[in-house]
């Protein structure tokens, strides 16, 4: 079936086989658009601003980026196989109601991603070009909602077109570095130490992790696969491959040219080599972010109706659809606005929270989606708390406190809270380590008294239904 041009009538329902479109080669463009901002740029000065030279910054990031890629990746499987938004499925592990003690998480992941990237470009583009920063932040707003409204094949189509448009463009800014087009200055004072190299290892691989919520949003709609591993590849190879590529290539600008901002720096890099070159590249990079903010939006909104609904039913209609990101959209461009440039550096703190609030949220959906019910769901059941998962699941619950308890030693959020592992680490954290094992493991074990058998006949029914 043909992509839905018009405004997208689906939210949290489930897609049938008729609507289902979309090839699964598309999802790595679709991905690799989704970290292919200066954004990522950024992730990359994190090793040299702790005096890790370049090379031993490359090799953690590409360690960590490869790690915590297959946590997100991994979740892309669910989406074509369940023709349901992520965090409806997790009323399998959690309950019809009990979802809601993750969807906390998600929905300031969604809200807090696009306030730190409507004040890192409203700032970046006042800074390079004087424009203001309150009617930048509000046109970001409107176009990232209006996108997230049109729905999921417009947001597949949007990345697809920027996707190209940004390829040939940091090609020739790359290979300039690699040819020494782009003269660098003498490297910073450089000590290899394990804290800093764990720190940029960190860094990266908690990057991707928090990209586990969205991933089955967008590939819900593709016709159920015969093999789930072209999928995950798919999508593993776009998203990393794009993290690595612009986290080392900020490695190099910090290292080399000590830059300290992505937008900034890459402008500079790309004028250096061409006039207004640069220019052009972070225009350009703007619209990738935007559009991201598009995908934060949609998802966003996905996971407002989930909640509601998971409070008191309601039918998804495209009204309710629409009303839940034109609110989202309000939030977050008021929150942007009333920030000032300190109050960024306690943005990313809040950052830190939300990763802390999705790893064990991912281990357990992760772990009982390919080693306990191994895919099979009663997709009706999803949309009733009288159904076989309930209201309350007190095993997802209990692995979910279980492993952010895990996980809290080994918190270091700057002038607020270090844990006393994080403190013997040096300040790194690697709170996801702990919180990805422990609930994992404790969701494995509880999930041992659960009688999976007495699912069948709901399963069974449930397909019949569906005609699947």
């Amino acid at each position: 079936m043909a992509q839905n041009l018009g405004i997208e009538s689906h939210s949290i329902d489930y897609i049938p086989a008729a609507e289902r479109h979309g090839k699964v080669i598309n999802q790595g463009p679709f991905w690799f658009l989704g970290n292919f901002q200066f954004f990522t740029i950024a992730i990359g000065f994190i090793g040299p601003g702790l005096g890790l030279g370049f090379g031993a910054t490359a090799l953690a990031s590409t360690l960590g980026i490869l790690f915590g890629t297959l946590f997100m990746a991994f979740h892309a499987s669910q989406g074509p196989d369940l023709g349901l938004p992520q965090m409806i499925q997790s009323r399998a592990q959690f309950g019809y109601r009990g979802v809601i003690l993750p969807l906390l998480g998600t929905l300031f992941t969604f809200a807090g991603f696009n306030v730190v990237d409507t004040v890192l470009i409203s700032q970046g583009l006042n800074h390079l070009f004087g424009w203001g920063i309150a009617g930048i932040s509000i046109v970001l707003g409107i176009v990232a909602a209006v996108i997230a409204i049109y729905g999921h094949d417009w947001l597949h189509i949007i990345f697809r077109i920027l996707f190209w448009v940004s390829l040939p463009l940091y090609i020739i800014l790359s290979g300039a570095i690699i040819g020494g087009a782009i003269h660098p200055g003498p490297p910073g004072k450089i000590a290899f130490t394990w804290v800093a190299f764990a720190a940029q290892f960190a860094a990266c691989a908690s990057y991707n992790i928090t990209y586990a919520p969205y991933v089955s949003d967008y590939t819900r709609y593709l016709p159920r696969p015969k093999c789930r591993a072209g999928l995950v590849l798919s999508v593993y190879l776009g998203a990393s491959l794009a993290a690595i590529w612009l986290i080392i290539l900020g490695a190099w600008l910090a290292t080399y040219l000590g830059a300290s901002d992505g937008m900034v720096s890459t402008n500079a890099a790309g004028n250096a080599l061409i006039p207004h070159f640069g220019t052009l590249t972070v225009l350009v990079s703007v619209a990738a972010l935007t559009a991201t903010m598009g995908l934060n939006a949609y998802s966003g909104m996905l996971t407002i109706v989930t909640g509601i609904d998971s409070i008191k039913q309601i039918t998804a209609t495209k009204t309710v659809r629409i009303t839940g990101i034109i609110i989202l959209a309000i939030i977050w461009i008021g929150i942007s606005l009333s920030l000032t440039a300190n109050a960024i550096n306690a943005l990313y703190d809040s950052l830190s929270i939300m990763l802390y609030l999705l790893v064990p949220w991912t281990a357990v959906n992760l772990t009982d989606y390919f080693f306990v019910r191994k895919g099979a769901y009663a997709i009706t059941d999803f949309f009733t708390p009288k159904g076989i998962y309930g209201a309350w699941d007190w095993r997802g619950i209990g692995a979910y406190i279980i492993g952010f308890a895990a996980s809290v030693p080994f918190f270091d959020l700057s002038g607020v809270y270090e844990g006393p592992i994080a403190h013997a680490l040096g300040d790194v954290d690697i709170s996801w380590a702990p919180g990805l094992a422990v609930a994992a493991g404790a969701y494995w074990l509880l999930m041992r008294t659960a009688n999976l058998s007495a699912e069948r006949a709901e399963i069974a029914a449930s397909e019949k239904a569906l005609e699947i």
